[in-house]
């Protein structure tokens, strides 16, 4: 079990995240309701609606007020009000949840599985061809930012090959189902999908393959040879099971920069996930679309970083005597 230290932390964190996320609009100069919406926004709100949104944030009550009415809302699902969607933040945002979450839990997925298979074939190869070409062609793979990948990976395969689609995560006005519906978004996550994996693999693979490296230094290595067992059961079974520790632990601190790496992605190829509502929302200056963006990615990534902790001694016991 994770300890009360630990758990404390995780719980400082989040409401720090969530002071955070309360102060900084009522910080800056002038009206808080301007800074978290907008001049423009205010312009051409309604007096009803201007109305609303004091009351829904008691901009007219003192602070304590305030903050007693922010988490009142966040405790209900209550994230604010977008004027440019003219809905709920919540809404809006769990509207585009699924899209993200499919682009990054499958290049999570793909990436950390073939960053630890290879990085245990190049560290059991040490020195060998096959080594060093994964060591020289990921390491400069993961060299390139997210976004820049992706657009090369637009122009070749949906520009001058026209093989996979420019944007969009499905085929508008197709009105598919079943297996087509299913093998349009498989074909519409692609470019999205290898943009992601092939920038990310590098940092699993190099960790497994340096974690292997000294893995296969160990005496209970020797004493596995010695009975005898095959080199795919020392490998994998013995060697390999001891490397992905580390990956798994890295796994969530990870996580952050995947998602973030998500969102340049998606504007990319207008995939309707969070980063491409994040876009939206810019050039709409739709400020609570937003900050309840920022604040659902950060508790996510905590949230991640939380059930590490929680899983890794399953996979180790030895951590539960760490502390």
């Amino acid at each position: 079990m994770i300890n009360k230290r630990n758990m404390a932390t995780y719980g400082i964190a989040l409401v720090f995240i969530l002071a955070l996320n309360f102060l900084l609009p009522r910080m800056m100069p002038g009206d808080p309701l301007m800074a978290i919406y907008g001049e423009d926004a205010l312009i051409q709100m309604t007096p009803e609606l201007k109305a609303h949104l004091v009351e829904r944030f008691a901009l007219d009550e003192p602070i304590w007020s305030q903050l007693g009415a922010y988490f009142w809302g966040l405790l209900r699902g209550d994230l604010g009000h977008s004027y440019y969607y003219n809905a709920p933040v919540s809404e809006v945002i769990l509207g585009r949840l699924p899209w993200t979450c499919l682009l990054v839990g499958s290049s999570l997925v793909l990436s950390t599985v073939l960053g630890v298979v290879l990085g245990i074939e190049s560290g059991w190869r040490r020195g060998r061809k096959l080594d060093k070409s994964l060591l020289t062609g990921l390491m400069a793979l993961g060299g390139f930012p997210d976004f820049f990948l992706g657009i090369v990976l637009l122009l070749v395969f949906g520009v001058t090959l026209g093989l996979l689609p420019l944007a969009g995560a499905l085929t508008p006005y197709a009105e598919l189902s079943g297996l087509a519906l299913s093998l349009d978004i498989l074909k519409h996550l692609l470019l999205p999908l290898a943009s992601l994996t092939l920038c990310h693999i590098g940092g699993s693979y190099l960790l497994t393959r340096n974690t292997m490296i000294t893995v296969m230094q160990e005496p209970y290595i020797l004493t596995a040879r010695a009975k005898g067992l095959s080199d795919s059961q020392i490998r994998y079974h013995h060697a390999g099971r001891n490397s992905m520790l580390p990956v798994f632990t890295r796994t969530g601190m990870w996580l952050g920069r995947l998602v973030t790496g998500a969102l340049f992605v998606e504007m990319v190829f207008a995939y309707p996930g969070l980063g491409y509502l994040t876009y939206e929302a810019l050039l709409a200056r739709d400020y609570p679309v937003l900050q309840g963006v920022l604040l659902m990615v950060a508790v996510f990534v905590l949230v991640a970083n939380l059930l590490v902790d929680l899983t890794y001694p399953k996979l180790d016991p030895r951590a539960s005597y760490a502390h």
